[in-house]
């Protein structure tokens, strides 16, 4: 008898669904600079989709074949999670916190990055904290983490601040270059991103205390741990060759969009407490 197209998929409905469309589909943020955006050939790149690829190797190989098609889903805050959790992508390859209260909807690979909320304004505008934002505009993307980090800190320091919800940072930034806010509430590495491919870089800033803790992670399905743990595996074998570090200084030192933001200590030891061994 013919040997199968493809080995065993077990018990892993994702693997059963690669395995039956011979496509793994990812989603992807637009404009999450540098993890997940639109480059100039017109298909997402990004740290997060390079790690992303690196798990579809993966799976290729415990399917048994050379290599599979890649079908690319965008996504915003505020679908990235639904299309996780039914099914309509495999992974999620963008700029996502990992928090407990999201992980009784979706499951999480390990850290792959550390940051929290902070605001970027127009430097002419005088605002360096959050309280300086009294009686001001300030745009949120709807669904993030920082949406609501920032709406407690308001309520918490009684701040007349007028909240504008937006569908994705494009929309958000755009608010701010042509001042209908006056000031963009975000991830500081993602701020930092959109200021680095901004007509005018020298006009804006990110200032301020961090408002969140937010560790990053690529999402898969919950109740799938057979999957889960091929991408772990993945994870971990990159931590512990060292290649994450490097696929890192290919994205932030400085990276295409010239962040320019070195491996941090805490990011390091995280990397290492994640490399697992075999």
């Amino acid at each position: 008898m013919a040997a199968p197209a493809f080995a065993d998929a077990g018990d892993s409905p994702t693997l059963q669904r690669i395995q039956e469309r011979g496509v793994v589909s990812i989603g992807h943020r637009e404009t999450s600079i540098p993890f997940s955006y639109i480059g100039a050939e017109n298909e997402p790149i990004g740290y997060s989709i390079d790690l992303c690829l690196k798990i579809v190797d993966a799976i290729a190989a415990e399917l048994g074949v050379d290599s599979l098609d890649v079908h690319y889903v965008p996504v915003t805050g505020q679908t990235r999670i639904p299309l996780i959790a039914n099914g309509t992508i495999d992974m999620e390859c963008g700029s996502t916190t990992n928090n407990l209260t999201r992980q009784l909807q979706v499951e999480y690979l390990p850290t792959t990055f550390i940051t929290g909320t902070k605001l970027a304004s127009k430097v002419s505008s005088g605002i360096t904290e959050l309280e300086d934002m009294q009686g001001k505009i300030i745009g949120l993307a709807s669904g993030t983490t920082n949406e609501k980090a920032i709406k407690a800190a308001i309520e918490a320091e009684n701040l007349d601040v007028k909240i504008v919800p937006v569908k994705d940072h494009s929309q958000g930034w755009l608010a701010l270059e042509t001042d209908r806010i006056d000031a963009y509430g975000s991830d500081d590495v993602l701020l930092y991103g959109l200021i680095s491919k901004s007509s005018e870089p020298a006009a804006y800033h990110v200032t301020g205390r961090y408002l969140s803790f937010d560790p990053y992670a690529l999402m898969v399905q919950r109740n799938d741990s057979t999957f889960e743990r091929l991408g772990r595996a993945t994870m971990a074998g990159l931590m512990r060759s060292g290649e994450m570090a490097k696929i890192y200084a290919k994205w932030f030192e400085p990276g295409p969009t010239k962040i320019n933001m070195p491996l941090s200590d805490t990011l390091r030891t995280a990397f290492e407490v994640q490399a697992l061994p075999e």
